[in-house]
């Protein structure tokens, strides 16, 4: 099966929910003694699989430069697939609001801050603020300032 672009890595899993966790959730087994990399990397997949099912609609796909809120949407989403069926109230919570986020994007209701390209938006609608100069000043003052 050829790699796809994730959007989050291993590293990234253990910086949010810590070695233990997922030693626990990816050594089923309990044979390897730590995290199993084929495992981690499965639900990682398939949470970016089902990132891009939502994104696809709206989004040219890879991605050139994906926003950051993706990796957290990723690594919440594959963590609770490796939960299975024993997933928290918290995991299960992230998870329906990551997946509640995906829909919002796929209705268009909000994006992701990036072209349908995926590449960021250039703006060259700009604020200017302009100044007519100070009412009150030091200089002009008569003793009151």
């Amino acid at each position: 099966m050829p790699a796809i672009n994730v959007y989050a890595t291993g590293a990234q899993m253990i910086a949010r929910f810590g070695e233990n966790e997922l030693i626990s959730l990816t050594d089923r087994d309990g044979l390897a003694g730590g995290i199993v990399a084929s495992v981690l990397d499965v639900a990682l997949n398939d949470a970016t699989a089902l990132i891009n099912g939502y994104l696809a609609g709206r989004y040219t796909l890879p991605l050139v430069t994906p926003p950051a809120m993706l990796e957290r949407l990723c690594c919440d989403i594959a963590r609770y697939g490796l939960y299975d069926n024993g997933a928290s109230e918290q995991v299960s919570k992230r998870f329906d609001d990551a997946v509640r986020f995906l829909e919002m994007v796929a209705a268009g209701k909000i994006t992701l801050g990036i072209t349908t390209q995926g590449e960021s938006p250039v703006s060259n609608d700009l604020p200017a603020i302009e100044s007519d100069g100070a009412v009150f000043n030091r200089r002009q003052s008569t003793g009151f300032i």
